[in-house]
């Protein structure tokens, strides 16, 4: 499901990044696919694909496995049977539970993605005079200038985003899914509901959460120039320097992002997840 994720979204996360941080570079969502293109051709849409991988596997095999577990917490304090389907509304508080455990494997392999994906700008804007060009060269220099703990910049922020972001996500996964059964069971949706549920859930999560990633980008990226504020003293400066609009920069690619990639990532999710029950029954 993560990969399906990746393979499909990577240059729109890669155009949303720049845009964020670096919001007085580009136009709009054209104007940065063709100044990357001339800039640093095909390849750099895809900077920061290997951490992308590594971040959306690694997310995605948490949340959906606390997914599981947190469904079975949410049973316990409604005190409902353990074979029970939920409502969507108890899915949704769920999947936001299960994003605070994604979350701290998710932080420092984002963290990683995002300078990768912004080290163009950020020496084109004269904040960093050599930039690192390789997933390699990124972890080490965090390591050398903050130490392990210098991963989890931007935790708070990652938080903030993940936990209400995935009460949408779940939410209007479900709800969709629901919609399109009417009255037959979820699990019979073949792959175009499927593929729009996700879709649906994915666009949920980023209209409620998008300021709240725009100041997370912030931190990750421009915390290798220096020593950057927090969240909060971030985003002040960023509504006093910017205005608020500015938190909405790269708005679009992400919506486009969030529709197709969420819609892999869910019909990969449920395909490759019957195929393992199947096989599971088998034995």
């Amino acid at each position: 499901g993560g990969t399906a994720c990746v393979v499909t979204g990577q240059p729109f996360d890669t155009a949303k990044v720049k845009m964020q941080t670096f919001p007085n570079m580009y136009k709009g969502i054209v104007d940065c696919f063709v100044k990357t293109y001339k800039q640093v051709g095909f390849r750099g849409f895809y900077k920061g694909t290997t951490p992308a991988l590594v971040a959306n596997i690694a997310e995605n095999s948490v949340l959906f496995m606390c997914y599981g577990f947190c469904q079975q917490i949410v049973r316990r304090i409604v005190g409902v049977d353990r074979k029970t389907k939920l409502s969507d509304l108890q899915n949704a508080a769920a999947g936001s539970f299960a994003s605070a455990f994604a979350t701290l494997v998710l932080c420092p392999t984002e963290l990683v993605k995002c300078r990768l994906q912004a080290m163009h700008e950020m020496q084109l804007s004269g904040k960093i005079i050599q930039g690192h060009n390789t997933v390699w060269s990124v972890v080490k220099g965090v390591i050398q200038k903050d130490g392990p703990l210098g991963f989890y910049r931007g935790l708070s922020s990652t938080l903030l985003r993940e936990v209400p972001g995935y009460f949408f996500f779940f939410g209007g996964y479900e709800l969709s899914r629901t919609f399109f059964a009417s009255g037959r069971p979820k699990d019979e949706l073949g792959p175009i509901p499927l593929l729009l549920s996700g879709g649906f859930g994915g666009s949920c999560l980023w209209i409620a959460v998008y300021p709240v990633d725009c100041v997370k980008s912030r931190i990750q990226v421009l915390s290798m120039a220096g020593k950057q504020a927090g969240f909060v003293g971030t985003f002040i400066t960023v509504v006093r320097t910017e205005g608020v609009l500015a938190l909405y920069s790269g708005l679009m690619p992400t919506m486009i992002r969030a529709f197709l990639a969420n819609g892999a990532l869910f019909v990969a999710y449920e395909y490759s997840r019957k195929l393992m029950m199947k096989q599971i029954d088998s034995y």
